[in-house]
């Protein structure tokens, strides 16, 4: 959780550094100057968008509204900004901010350039990430239930040891994305194209995945029982198992769904010799 009172001193202390007034800080957020007073006495707090242009405006870094931030004094760089610190949020390529243990409950990201930022032990509870970019980002040990990633650039991003209850990937390109020991069994992936995704170890049961492309995705040691590719490309795909092909496994991988799916020649003879029902999938 921010602690809010924490949060205004900083802002407090940022806006008096630049010798900007309350009245100046709220009319470039286009909120009322009643607002950044809340904020600076610790009765209210901004949300995540509002901090990134708090942090453009001030010229701070947004690590500076953690407490861990600790200020060291440096010469100006060329962007106007300390040497060693960040830059404002807009004029950065790449963020690799550290978002641990905060509460991004219903927090809007949508849009946002979230490059290289890590979240660990967060409530992102219906967080919305539409369209934000989430390359090398890394999501550990959090729940992040009801959110929605619509059409989120999703490149080298992690997602571990999490629960996805309700979350909906839709209208993505998951390219190299790994998801490891995380429960998608309620999880909404729709028109989506998966390239080297790694779902290791990850409890997949019940999951629909139709019609949607596989590439060089490994499903090795997941839980894929009632798992459905109706309509799915699948194209250099591992199903393996931890130890050699278990009586469990062997079971699991018998209840999924290929109707109507297109999958290679190796992945089909592979199936095939497991007595995997294949009557309704095209080989290519």
């Amino acid at each position: 959780m921010l602690n809010t009172k924490m949060i205004g001193n900083k802002i407090a202390e940022a806006r008096k550094k630049t010798n900007i007034s309350q009245a100046q800080l709220a009319e470039g957020l286009f909120i009322s100057s009643q607002a950044v007073g809340k904020w600076e006495r610790g009765e209210s707090m901004p949300d995540i968008i509002t901090l990134n242009r708090l942090a453009e405006i001030l010229k701070v870094d947004l690590n500076y509204f953690s407490e861990s931030f600790r200020s060291v004094a440096a010469p100006t760089g060329p962007l106007g900004v300390q040497t060693g610190e960040m830059p404002p949020v807009k004029q950065m390529k790449n963020l690799n901010t550290d978002m641990s243990g905060w509460n991004y409950a219903a927090a809007d990201f949508s849009g946002t350039d979230l490059t290289g930022s890590s979240f660990r032990s967060s409530d992102l509870r219906e967080a919305n990430f539409d369209r934000a970019n989430l390359t090398n980002c890394n999501f550990s040990t959090l729940d992040l239930a009801g959110a929605s990633f619509n059409k989120s650039t999703l490149v080298g991003t992690s997602f571990s040891k999490s629960g996805l209850d309700g979350t909906k990937f839709t209208d993505i390109n998951l390219v190299d994305v790994r998801l490891t020991m995380v429960d998608l069994r309620k999880t909404i992936f729709e028109n989506c194209v998966f390239s080297g995704v790694d779902f290791e170890k990850s409890d997949m049961r019940g999951l629909c995945l139709d019609g949607q492309t596989f590439t060089g995705v490994s499903f090795d040691n997941a839980a894929l029982n009632e798992v459905s590719f109706r309509g799915a490309t699948l194209r250099n795909v591992s199903f393996r198992s931890p130890y050699a092909l278990t009586n469990k496994y062997y079971r699991a991988l018998k209840t999924i769904c290929f109707e109507g799916a297109v999958m290679d020649k190796l992945l089909y003879a592979l199936l095939k010799g497991m007595e995997i029902d294949l009557s309704k999938v095209t080989v290519v």
